[in-house]
């Protein structure tokens, strides 16, 4: 039996109706799309590698294209917060009351909030370990009082330190338009960190710190674990500038630094770097002699630097013209004595005597009667005016005959002269207040002699010291105990180096330490991933 199917006109054409409809909103998505500026694609690609010692480039690769520096931006913000610390701008102690713009910042961030008040070593830690917008901020808005005006003062550093293709924004590395760099400039930049401010650097090995609110992980703690050597030093990451690094590695003499702009993730990235080192370690000789780069000048606060073709300047004029705020208006001389008033004839004949050239203080002197005349001017020296001319006019004429008994110099004949005058005219001013009967002098017993302390001593406290390792020779323990002891000045000056041989080996202590010299050492040393251990009172 044949089953026959109408089909209904009408219900036909919606079906047709709606397909086409479906079909051209397709389309159009599909246009704009593709219209669309791709945000997924790869950021560009650029890495450069130098020998640290001698700033040799080993390899580049787009080094002087400029591209988003990310949170590589933060190395700068360090750098200057490091050199106002050594300048004297701001202790470590110092405590900053976080502005509600820096709480405000975006992640990465310490989470810190306006108006709390947190000592600046913190912020640095944050800023160096934990890659912090909201501390990076604080540092910029505490030296500068504006994330703008340190912005400038970053761009100052940047063309100091000669790094000529950067532009800088901001003070956490957020994409920002105009705010690029090269891979060259951060390169130039961590070797700066490195050789300028040694004294901080062992911030970007730390693979976690206290940031003053809470432990913090480092973000290159990935690469510090994998890479033999590896010790810093900055991560940064947006979606415009894709995976930043500049990475620095140590092995034996050999010092590499490493930049890579553009990773497609963090993964990919360590990788890349990872490879560029081995290289770097590859090209770079075993010896080569140690050329510091040139730390450049103080560009702290209150400094503006104005390039010699600006409307100021001379025409002929070259180089930078450095015009410093804060310039002195008043001169704070002291007060005159109350009660004294001088006399303004006198003053002038003394000036006027003591200017007076040798040839002509001989003429002076053989003139003695048209300075009677001039002297009959002079009139009261004190307060109350009991002084006057006849008793002055009478004590330079003594004076006067006295010199003329008495041949000198003529220079000196007329400057004496004055000062005889001066000297004899009595003084009937203000005069100390006699010192009271009933007041009983001290006892002043004689002070007991200084004693020179010529080694440090073990007693009052001292009894505590670090071991550094055992080894197997007294000559390595003394080698390890010398480079450490140099290294970690701060704490370990004063403190005695002593090599205890024991059946296992020999020892390598430093002794003469407090307890809290002694587990500040450890600290400071296990942070530079050196062996160390307290040694307490046996």
């Amino acid at each position: 039996m044949a089953v026959i199917t109408q089909v209904n006109p009408a219900s036909g054409r919606y079906f047709r109706t709606r397909f086409l409809r479906a079909a051209a909103v397709f389309l159009i998505a599909a246009i704009v799309l593709a219209l669309q500026p791709q945000r997924g694609a790869a950021a560009p690609y650029a890495a450069m590698v130098i020998d640290s010692r001698t700033g040799e480039v080993l390899h580049s690769r787009n080094a002087d294209t400029r591209l988003h520096p990310a949170s590589l931006t933060k190395m700068m913000t360090l750098y200057i917060a490091f050199e106002a610390v050594r300048n004297g701008e701001i202790s470590l102690e110092t405590k900053v009351k976080i502005s509600r713009n820096a709480a405000a910042e975006p992640p990465s961030k310490l989470g810190l909030r306006s108006g709390q008040r947190i000592a600046f070593r913190y912020l640095i830690r944050a800023a160096a370990v934990k890659s912090a917008n909201d501390a990076a901020t604080a540092i910029g808005e505490t030296l500068s009082g504006s994330e703008a005006a340190f912005a400038r003062r970053m761009n100052r550093t940047a063309k100091a330190l000669g790094m000529s293709r950067t532009t800088f924004k901001n003070a956490h590395g957020l994409t920002a338009s105009g705010h690029l760099s090269t891979a060259r400039d951060m390169t130039t930049l961590g070797r700066h960190l490195l050789y300028d401010y040694p004294e901080y650097y062992n911030l970007f090995s730390r693979r976690t710190t206290h940031a003053g609110v809470r432990e913090v992980p480092n973000t290159n703690r990935r690469l510090l674990a994998s890479y033999r050597g590896a010790d810093g030093i900055k991560t940064g990451y947006t979606r415009a500038a894709g995976s930043n690094l500049v990475a620095s590695a140590k092995r034996g003499n050999e010092r590499i630094i490493a930049t890579v702009f553009g990773g497609k993730s963090s993964t990919a990235r360590n990788a890349k770097v990872a490879e560029l080192l081995d290289l770097g370690f590859r090209r770079a000789p075993s010896r080569a002699a140690l050329r510091k780069p040139r730390r450049p000048a103080y560009q702290g606060a209150g400094v503006v630097i104005a390039d010699a073709g600006d409307s100021g300047s001379s025409a002929g004029a070259a180089g930078k013209t450095i015009r410093v705020s804060g310039q002195v208006n008043t001169s704070l001389l002291p007060k005159s004595r109350p009660g004294r008033s001088e006399s303004p004839v006198l003053v002038a004949a003394l000036e006027e005597a003591l200017q007076t050239p040798p040839a002509e203080a001989a003429e002076d002197t053989a003139q003695t009667a048209p300075q009677a005349e001039q002297i009959e001017n002079v009139q009261t020296l004190s307060a109350e005016g009991a002084l006057q001319g006849d008793a002055i006019r009478n004590s330079i004429a003594v004076a006067l005959a006295e010199a003329e008994a008495e041949p000198a110099p003529a220079a000196q004949t007329a400057t004496a002269t004055v000062i005889a005058a001066v000297q004899k005219v009595p003084f009937t001013g203000l005069r100390p207040v006699a010192r009271p009967a009933s007041l009983a002098l001290a006892n002043a017993s004689p002070e007991p002699e200084p004693v020179v302390v010529t080694r440090l001593s073990t007693s009052g406290g001292r009894y505590w010291g670090v071991n550094v390792g055992l080894y197997t020779s007294r000559y390595q323990a003394e080698k390890v105990l010398l480079r450490t002891a140099l290294s970690e000045l701060e704490t370990l000056d004063g403190s005695l180096r002593k090599v205890a041989k024991t059946r296992r080996g020999f020892e390598a202590n430093f002794l003469g330490m407090s307890q809290d010299q002694a587990e500040l050492a450890c600290r400071r040393l296990n942070a530079r991933n050196v062996t160390c251990k307290p040694i307490g009172p046996s």
